[in-house]
């Protein structure tokens, strides 16, 4: 895994806590599944872009944020 994509995920489960959020509420918000964003959030899954900006606008951030 690359090192940028493991930077998002880590940052995309620090944004998901500091909210509050429960990973099932962020699946449900993203639509997509809580086994699928539990896999990305343990690096077992390579998110695809287009999960990761479904995740992103579901926390009210975006793409270039959760890659610093």
């Amino acid at each position: 895994m690359e090192i940028e994509t493991i930077k998002i995920i880590e940052n995309l489960r620090k944004t998901r806590i500091s909210m509050k959020m429960s990973l099932l509420g962020l699946a449900n918000l993203a639509e997509i599944s809580h086994s699928h964003l539990y896999y990305i959030e343990s690096k077992k899954v390579i998110p695809s872009i287009d999960v990761v900006i479904k995740l992103a606008k579901a926390l009210n951030t975006s793409l270039p944020t959760l890659m610093e």
